[in-house]
């Protein structure tokens, strides 16, 4: 922002005139005989003080004009943009929150099933047809899920600490429900084609428009600039007397001198277009790769949530089915940590394809997301 505001400053001077000049001196003054140097020896002496202006060609002036306007474009492009990837940043933080909450929900649906499988263990040992090994190891498993718990408790509080970081305020309020991520603000189509209207790109056009500015105020070189003076002299015992000069620069040696500056802009805009063009295929790369992530992440969190997860819940509960109706202990065991592990894939799944669409979501300025809406200590 304020670098926005150091262009804009310098885009109200670019073109204008140079300050004048003051300039002073004596005259006709005499160098030789007895009245060397005297100022007062011959009527021809004057002591003169004058204003000189240099007037450089209006093709020099604008193409400084255009040099600034395309620095404050520049500087604009770069705040958008860096505004573009805080909220890229910030659905990020929010995403993985939300995401850690999930995983803890997800296991903490649970306990109800372990502790279950420790009072059936305890009955049947009471009952005589169990032992204090599957007690031991209904117990542990209680123990070790609560353990992962604690440790998604952290992954919380980092996340939340994060978040808080690009809100700039605490972040303990509760989250608003996710937005869809099956839906981008944007078509896939529109981001692979409006490139330029994406954050990482918006500020190769100013860039472009800079250099040719440059080459424009290169070629202005070769143009002379021009000055006008009036000079006032003040006689002793005479009267006084103005002058009015006029010059001119000339630029005799443009080989050494102003072809080279061409050559240089010339070089240096033809290298900015190569770089923008560089910039917009890396641009189109990472779109492309951002949106099959996104899409495969979509299809991975489809397939956890409507086959997977229903499957290792399934197991679990029929292994302690099986456990309560004579069967052993260990085939639960199993089923509840693929059921664990299960779970918390799914919560890291959800976490990418929210991370994936943030980055999307966010590409484009004024293009905005379900998220914006909503209140910021609850947003990306």
């Amino acid at each position: 922002m304020l670098r926005a505001q150091a262009a804009q400053h310098d885009a109200v001077r670019a073109g204008r005139l140079p300050d004048p000049q003051l300039t002073a001196g004596i005259s006709n003054l005499t160098a030789t005989g007895r009245q060397a140097f005297n100022a007062a020896a011959d009527s021809m002496t004057m002591r003169t003080v004058g204003l000189m202006q240099e007037i450089p060609s209006g093709a020099k002036r604008a193409a400084e004009k255009a040099v600034a306007n395309s620095d404050v474009q520049l500087s604009a492009a770069d705040v958008v943009t860096v505004r573009l990837a805080v909220k890229q940043a910030t659905a990020g933080a929010w995403v993985h929150l939300w995401a850690a909450q999930i995983e803890r929900e997800q296991l903490q649906d649970l306990h109800e099933q372990f502790a279950l499988a420790v009072q059936l263990a305890k009955a049947k040992l009471r009952g005589g047809t169990g032992n204090a090994t599957d007690v031991l190891a209904a117990r542990a498993a209680v123990v070790e899920l609560d353990n992962r718990i604690t440790a998604v408790d952290a992954e919380i509080a980092a996340a939340r600490a994060a978040l808080q970081r690009w809100l700039g305020h605490s972040a303990d309020g509760a989250l608003a429900e996710a937005p869809d991520f099956s839906m981008l603000p944007t078509p896939p189509a529109q981001l692979l084609h409006d490139l330029d209207r994406q954050g990482p790109l918006l500020g190769w056009e100013a860039r472009e428009d800079q250099a040719q500015a440059k080459l424009d105020l290169a070629k202005a070189g070769k143009r002379p600039n021009w000055s006008v003076g009036l000079v006032y002299g003040s006689r002793i015992h005479v009267p006084d007397m103005i002058g009015i000069e006029v010059g001119v620069s000339l630029p005799l040696f443009p080989g050494n001198r102003q072809d080279q500056d061409i050559s240089a802009r010339y070089a240096e805009r033809d290298a900015v277009k190569d770089d923008h063009e560089d910039a917009r295929r890396a641009q189109r790369e990472a779109v492309a790769a951002g949106l099959a992530a996104w899409q495969g992440d979509d299809k991975q969190v489809n397939t956890y949530r409507d086959q997977l997860l229903p499957l290792a819940t399934d197991r679990s509960r029929t292994a302690l089915a099986a456990y309560r109706g004579g069967g052993s202990l260990q085939p639960w065991l199993e089923a509840r940590r693929d059921e664990i592990d299960t779970r918390v894939a799914y919560a890291k799944a959800l976490a990418a394809w929210g991370t994936a669409w943030a980055q999307l979501a966010y590409l484009i300025p004024n293009q905005d997301a379900p998220l914006t809406s909503r209140p910021p200590e609850q947003l990306p």
